[in-house]
């Protein structure tokens, strides 16, 4: 069998892997409510997913009125509680997600998964609808001392997958220039939580679709 052209591939999970809005907007709903704020829509929540809890749930409490960095602290805990209570209630893999992560594996490829959740609750939403075990390794933005964008805990993922070369898939600007900063090849996912327009993330390759990551991981290295 042909060697594939990438030694490890690495996903971000929220809004790449797994479609994990309705729950996270759940979540920042019971913080808001919590606070005497309106709610929000999956829609109105979805683009600020990608750097965070903390981050997502500041630029809530900033889209209904702001808040200070105390009170800020006390409805963190109030998401991250209600989040990991219901962390797989409405969270599903996007279509063909899984299908490419076995292609992928198939070829002799390892996978790992590098998010901006913290290593924790990732571990625990993949454990919930099974998938952990398909990847080497789970990086969360709590398990180095930086978070993306910064190139550590992508280099930390790819070390801990055995290393080689190495390509890096996502939805945000966090995971296409945390791919950048650590000299990887990123592809970007139109469908996913996006807070800008796909065609501005500076991605390498952009699909729209997971049946397209394998030929775009092809063409990449090339």
């Amino acid at each position: 069998m042909t060697r594939f052209a990438f030694d490890v591939v690495g996903f971000d999970l929220d809004g790449t892997l797994l479609d994990t809005s309705g729950d996270l907007a759940a979540a920042v709903n019971h913080a808001l409510a919590s606070a005497g704020r309106p709610t929000l829509s999956v829609a109105e929540i979805r683009p600020m997913i990608g750097g965070g809890a903390r981050h997502m749930l500041a630029q809530g409490m900033s889209a209904t009125g702001g808040c200070s960095e105390a009170e800020l602290d006390v409805l963190q805990r109030r998401l991250l509680d209600h989040y990991e209570a219901n962390i797989a209630v409405h969270t599903r893999p996007f279509p063909g997600a899984l299908e490419a992560v076995d292609a992928l594996r198939a070829c002799g490829v390892t996978v790992g998964i590098m998010t901006n959740k913290n290593e924790r609750l990732a571990r625990e939403v993949l454990g919930q609808l099974g998938l952990l075990d398909r990847f080497a390794a789970v990086i969360g933005g709590d398990t180095t001392a930086e978070r993306k964008p910064a190139p550590a805990p992508i280099l930390e993922m790819v070390r801990r997958c055995g290393g080689g070369r190495a390509a890096f898939v996502g939805d945000t600007i966090y995971d296409i220039e945390g791919a950048r900063n650590a000299g990887l090849p990123a592809v970007a996912v139109s469908f996913g939580f996006l807070s800008q327009p796909v065609a501005e993330l500076g991605a390498d390759a952009v699909i729209d679709h997971f049946d397209q990551l394998l030929p775009a991981l092809e063409r990449l290295a090339r």
